[in-house]
């Protein structure tokens, strides 16, 4: 099962992960982005490729 990383050292907190992630396992909470729903998360990378920052990782 593959599980969402977020390197909060390198997070820029664009939200681009959140707009581009089709299973909705990001969200924005207070100033930072958190794996909400890393459950539902189907690896398809589409967070890890746009990250601008690199900041997202993905675990299988």
């Amino acid at each position: 099962m593959p599980k969402p990383k977020i390197d909060s050292k390198k997070c820029t907190k664009c939200g681009t992960c959140i707009d581009v992630c089709p299973m909705n396992v990001f969200e924005k909470k207070g100033d930072k982005i958190i794996v909400a729903n890393p459950d539902e998360c189907i690896g398809c990378r589409a967070c890890e490729v746009q990250c601008p920052s690199e900041a997202i990782k993905i675990e299988d």
